[in-house]
């Protein structure tokens, strides 16, 4: 049988997430400009060019504004991995999902705005975490979807090695100037076969 596509965003869904966007741009410059703790709400609206009513309908709160970057963070990823073939391996999967995402991330001029108010306020990186529970689950539910039986338990430690570490890809290309994920692979992929390598070797050592 044909595979069943997901459905489109609606109109509504479309303006929606095109509001948001609007209102997370002008959120993250006041951010820079004044800092996280000194901005309200009043006056992301204002820049938004909304009314602070209106701003509640997308955020119920500037942490949860804050916390879009995560969300939006979680979208991409499972986009990304329902983009691979189907007959790719996990492993596959990881390496092709972690460099679209991170490649993306490092294009985008905001990605370096998020990270200089996540390092100047806890506060911030704090509300950025409020969410990252209910992206686990999203993106472990994109990798369930390749598993046979839809294994949960390997959904859910595929998609904790994903999140966190393309994150750690992004930071680390940031922090060496490196604009070219690919350096950056080269060296994480590995990293994490000499790790787990090891844990066997040793594991078959004290027996």
């Amino acid at each position: 049988m044909p595979e069943v596509s997901a459905a489109l965003p609606t109109f509504r869904e479309r303006k929606a997430q095109a509001v948001r966007e609007i209102i997370w741009e002008a959120a993250i410059d006041l951010f820079l400009e004044k800092g996280y703790d000194d901005t309200t709400v009043d006056e992301v609206a204002h820049a938004a060019g909304i009314s602070p009513r209106s701003f509640f309908r997308y955020f119920a709160t500037k942490g949860d504004l804050m916390a879009h970057a995560v969300v939006s963070y979680a979208d991409q990823l499972i986009a990304a991995i329902d983009a691979c073939p189907k007959a790719y391996s996990l492993s596959e999967v990881f390496k092709m999902t972690v460099t679209k995402v991170a490649q993306d991330a490092l294009a985008h001029p905001r990605t370096a705005k998020v990270f200089e108010v996540l390092q100047k306020s806890p506060a911030a990186a704090a509300a950025e975490l409020t969410r990252l529970s209910e992206s686990h689950r999203l993106v472990a539910k994109a990798y369930a979807r390749r598993l046979p039986g839809e294994d949960e338990l390997a959904a859910g430690v595929m998609a904790g090695i994903t999140l966190q570490l393309t994150g750690v890809t992004v930071r680390w290309c940031f922090e060496h100037g490196q604009p070219d994920v690919s350096a950056a692979m080269d060296r994480l992929l590995p990293t994490l076969e000499s790790v787990f390598c090891r844990r066997r070797t040793n594991h078959k050592a004290e027996r």
